[in-house]
């Protein structure tokens, strides 16, 4: 059993520094107690990937993650064969007969292994991220579902592999566009938005554990204060932890205007975001 309860939950994700609230506790429990993948969706910098990590770091499972892109395809997520090492290996056989090449050479000893087979074959607890699920062509949603129903694949050459252990399964996803709704049924869903200031706070106490509380404090309001501008890229909650880490590198207890406008780059990446902060906060 991954957890024994939704309490568990925030206890052991607690221990790798990852906070979770209700919601994320609760469905992080009913993933592994109902042997559902868990979507993630939410914009980007909320922690969604750390989740994850976390679940991970937490169980001290295997963590393997399949990054999406525009342009992923089975060969690249699933599977494919060494055609390099093929091609030595039937010029070094010479003669020999084609069925006889054919069985030697798809075998397992010129097979790629790619995320989701990696995932599927591991026989100790594993927890398979497919990250920015949106970012990948529609075509993949395809081979997921039918990964992700019956946990198994057919590679012609070999047959069918099954996982003989199921991993626990976190998609993410930034919104940028739908989902299927077949995928959005295999999975239960979780929707993660920025922290609130006070949560926020917490999370900068236990990722920097040097830093003074009213500068934490002070840190996560102006983050939140940032984030309700029209801004091209809002602060993440890493952004905000680099921020922390930025202030104790340089000594300063406090977020004064001297101090916020020579380190707003860390937090904002974009001239025009910046440009706006400057003038939002009287900088």
């Amino acid at each position: 059993m991954w957890f024994a309860s939704p309490a568990d939950v925030r206890e052991r994700l607690a221990a790798v520094d990852y906070l979770a609230d209700d919601a994320i506790a609760t469905s992080v429990f009913l993933a592994a107690a109902l042997g559902k993948p868990l979507l993630a969706e939410g914009p980007a910098g909320v922690g969604k990937t750390q989740l994850a990590k976390a679940v991970a770091a937490a169980t001290g499972a295997r963590l393997i993650r399949l990054q999406c892109y525009e342009g992923l395809d089975e060969a690249r997520a699933l599977y494919e064969w060494n055609y390099k090492k093929q091609l030595l290996r039937i010029q070094a056989a010479g003669g020999q007969d084609w069925d006889s090449a054919h069985d030697d050479i798809f075998s397992e000893e010129f097979l790629l292994e790619r995320p989701l087979l990696a995932a599927i074959r591991a026989d100790t607890p594993t927890v398979l991220l497919i990250d920015e699920t949106d970012k990948a062509d529609v075509e993949v949603e395809g081979l997921l579902l039918e990964i992700l129903s019956d946990f198994q694949v057919t590679i012609p050459e070999l047959g069918t592999v099954t996982a003989v252990r199921r991993p626990y399964v976190v998609l993410t996803s930034n919104a940028t566009r739908e989902l299927s709704e077949a995928l959005k049924r295999r999975c239960l869903y979780l929707h993660l938005e920025y922290p609130s200031p006070e949560r926020e706070r917490d999370i900068v106490l236990s990722q920097v554990p040097a830093i003074e509380a009213e500068l934490a404090e002070q840190l996560a309001r102006t983050v939140a204060t940032l984030r309700a501008l029209e801004l091209k890229k809002s602060p993440s909650i890493a952004e905000t932890i680099d921020w922390a880490n930025t202030l104790l590198a340089l000594g300063r207890t406090a977020l004064d205007e001297e101090t916020t406008g020579a380190t707003l780059g860390v937090v904002l990446k974009h001239a025009s975001d910046q440009e706006r902060a400057r003038k939002e906060l009287g900088l």
